[in-house]
């Protein structure tokens, strides 16, 4: 994105679908039908990092930076996106034990934790118009791309949200995303995806069985 008579543009179109209303679980969505034929969208380090411009985590200074960073550093950004992986199981696994009312795994409690930790470990609060706010150091790291998003993942745990974080409906799907609806009875990823074809199958069910 790129800054222009003040309005902010995009550089490039996006490549992920980010349709959680929470970047932590819009991480999670990064391994597409993860139930039948899981499909990963973070193959390389390149993903990662577009996955952290499309999803505001890294601004374009910080993306210029760190995709300049990967050549000279390739083992590193290698054990990045293997970190990264990791992070995201262990995200889907605690959320997805809360959804089917079962207690938090130790083992991806404890790696959400220690990410968690870490992260808080890289912020300062600065001085802005009116008070002060808590920012991330400079990112540098190859695998700050992962601090916003561990801290997201706790934060959404730890607060009054945790009740509406929902996995669409469609079992070819089940990817996560927060329900701000009114009613809280949200039960698509998208409607003009999943929930479009939960319609359609359910027309097409009523026309074999009127024609029966």
């Amino acid at each position: 994105m790129t800054e222009e008579s003040g309005k902010v543009t995009r550089r490039r179109p996006p490549r992920f679908e980010l349709i959680a209303g929470n970047v932590a679980l819009d991480f999670v969505n990064t391994l597409d039908d993860r139930h039948t034929e899981p499909k990963e969208l973070l193959a390389t380090y390149a993903d990662l990092l577009r996955f952290g411009e499309d999803s505001g985590v890294l601004d374009p200074g910080q993306f210029d930076r760190l995709i300049e960073r990967k050549h000279l550093v390739e083992e590193q950004t290698h054990e990045a996106l293997l970190q990264a992986r990791a992070l995201r199981e262990a995200i889907h696994d605690v959320f997805w034990a809360i959804l089917n009312q079962r207690p938090a795994p130790p083992a991806a409690l404890g790696k959400l934790n220690a990410a968690a930790q870490s992260a808080a470990g890289r912020m300062r609060l600065v001085p802005v118009k009116g008070g002060f706010e808590w920012r991330f150091d400079d990112f540098g790291s190859v695998d700050a791309v992962l601090w916003p998003i561990a801290r997201a993942a706790a934060e959404l745990l730890a607060s009054d949200q945790l009740a509406y974080v929902r996995a669409c409906s469609s079992k070819t799907c089940e990817w996560f995303f927060l329900d701000v609806s009114k009613n809280h009875q949200r039960r698509w990823c998208d409607m003009t995806s999943c929930g479009n074809r939960a319609k359609v199958r359910r027309f097409y069910a009523r026309q074999k069985k009127e024609s029966c």
